[in-house]
């Protein structure tokens, strides 16, 4: 018996396979297949990218430097991000914090929004997941991620929630699925500002629960923030670094949050890093202060030695203009993928992150407190028969493709050849 305490992105008991290896966007198995990795946010440019290897090799000469020590190449990592990333919002863009995860950093950011107005309480929008971590995990709203214990026998045992939380509506903006009157943000976000009117901070992302990009729901969104008191954060840990097809999603629309928070493939999938870009305002709040919250491995030097490495090739190979190719690849497919299969319900996405929702029980009453498998979890063993790795996010009915942001046309075909072989399984219990 393993004494490892595990948890998988798809539900049910199964063992997970056992990854010896890999080498770009394939996963090396122990029983010898070779598995296109397909929904790995964290691997943006795959798996032992020579340019990532060669600066953790590099980087593993230094000594161990911890958060309250100056270190060049943490200073060098901040440079780099804020002029490649952030180039063009100068204007705003104030300081950087490294942290290790995304969860610590939207704790990071949630805690200091709490600390500057004074406030407890934090709002979301609906399905929305943040992270497991302090602050974050009282943010996530999808209900079987909820930091406690789902009990196979039926029911969860729930840690105490740290903040009160305010959900707003969210937006649609699926490609397939989406309802016949998408009304404007305007109306159905028309309480948002009296919601929000006690809350510290409005954390938005752009992927979780299969919701996605909407910049008209961002900038009202803002708009009601603002009026309220409230600091904008735009989680940026999936979407930001590249996946959206631009450094940061929420560049495509006119408002500018005050916190940004970044993760995943930050680190080039070479290293655990995570960001919390603050604005200039904050950053003028901050004067006269000391930010009392520290962590050992922060900025570590392989870390900022990851991240400087990222964001050189993802510049110098053209990494954003790849995705934005891809992305049209992706939307024309899926949306004939949908139309065969019956069992689809939904489909969303932006860049190379995509959700596919299947037929089924409403995801508000997922509490994953079984150890039947459910069917997104079916899907997604049936497309390894087609040589992919496909995740669910831990959810009934919801897939998820999101494959390393390197992979070619030939190779995404390839992944949703399996998606669409997959969900033949699904289509025969649908009926």
């Amino acid at each position: 018996m393993s004494r490892l305490l595990r948890t998988g992105l798809n539900a049910g008991e199964a063992a997970p396979m056992v990854v010896v290896g890999g080498e770009g966007v394939y996963f090396h198995l122990s029983d010898g297949r070779k598995l296109i990795d397909g929904s790995n946010t964290g691997g943006g440019l795959g798996h032992r990218h020579p340019a990532m290897v060669e600066a953790i090799r590099r980087a593993a000469d230094t000594p161990v430097v911890n958060e309250g020590w100056t270190w060049i190449g943490r200073e060098q990592a901040a440079d780099d991000l804020t002029a490649t990333a952030f180039k063009g919002e100068e204007d705003w863009v104030g300081a950087v914090r490294f942290c290790i995860s995304g969860s610590e950093a939207n704790d990071m950011a949630l805690s200091l929004c709490q600390a500057l107005t004074q406030r407890s309480a934090l709002a979301t929008r609906e399905r929305a997941y943040h992270g497991i971590t302090g602050l974050s995990r009282s943010m996530t709203v999808q209900p079987q991620w909820h930091g406690g214990l789902a009990v196979h026998a039926g029911g969860s045992k729930l840690p105490a929630p740290m903040a009160p939380v305010r959900i707003l509506p969210a937006p649609d903006g699926a490609i397939y699925g989406a309802p016949a009157n998408n009304t404007p943000p305007s109306e159905y976000l028309a309480d948002a500002t009296r919601l929000l009117s006690d809350t510290a901070a409005t954390i938005i992302d752009y992927t979780q629960g299969g919701i996605y990009y909407d910049g008209a729901y961002q900038d009202e969104v803002a708009r009601c923030a603002r009026q309220a008191g409230s600091y904008w954060i735009a989680d940026e840990v999936v979407t930001g670094a590249g996946r959206a097809g631009r450094w940061l999603a929420f560049q495509g629309a006119e408002s500018r949050p005050d916190i940004v928070t970044l993760g995943k493939s930050l680190g080039g999938g070479a290293a655990a890093v995570a960001a919390v870009v603050v604005s200039k305002n904050i950053v003028e709040r901050l004067k006269g202060t000391s930010w009392q919250n520290y962590g050992t491995l922060r900025g570590h030097p392989i870390s900022m030695a990851a991240v400087s490495a990222y964001l050189k090739v993802v510049t110098g190979d053209k990494i954003l203009e790849h995705v934005q190719n891809l992305e049209g690849l992706f939307a024309r497919r899926l949306l004939a993928i949908a139309q065969k299969h019956p069992s689809v319900q939904r489909v969303a996405g932006q860049g190379l992150h995509w959700t596919v929702e299947l037929h089924g029980p409403d995801w508000r009453t997922w509490h994953a407190d079984t150890t039947e498998v459910p069917i997104a979890s079916r899907v997604a063993e049936r497309a390894l028969e087609a040589g992919a790795v496909i995740g669910t996010s831990g959810e009934q009915t919801s897939l998820f493709l999101a494959p390393p942001l390197v992979i070619s046309e030939r190779e995404a075909t390839l992944l949703l050849d399996a998606l669409d072989h997959g969900l033949d399984i699904a289509d025969r219990e649908h009926g």
